[in-house]
């Protein structure tokens, strides 16, 4: 957990500051949600929300997503998970790829 806070607090403000000096990238809608690694940047969201608030999400697809590149790459992804009781619901997850790790920024149902 302290790697992720400190990764956060290093690339926060390199996000920042190319946000600021106008090099950012425009935000993109994901032609191919069902490939390899937008599915696992669903799954990692899912199982970072699961150990975070004790739930037992399980993934089922990705529906839509944006991606923008900055320093990192941005996802934001609408996933449906069924819930302990059978039902599927969807969520968005905003999550953060470096080259290094990923980070969770937030999850929450739709």
């Amino acid at each position: 957990m302290k790697s992720l806070i400190c990764l956060s607090l290093i690339l926060l403000p390199l996000i920042f500051i190319s946000v600021v000096e106008g090099f950012h990238g425009k935000s993109v809608p994901i032609k191919d949600v069902s490939a390899r690694n937008i599915e696992e940047v669903a799954k990692y969201a899912i199982n970072e929300h699961n150990s975070e608030s004790n739930d037992n999400l399980v993934f089922v697809k990705v529906i839509e997503g944006k991606r923008q590149v900055l320093s990192a790459i941005i996802y934001d992804l609408i996933i449906a998970a069924k819930n302990n009781g059978g039902a599927t619901k969807n969520y968005k997850a905003v999550v953060m790829e470096s080259e290094r790790d990923k980070i969770l920024y937030s999850f929450n149902e739709v």
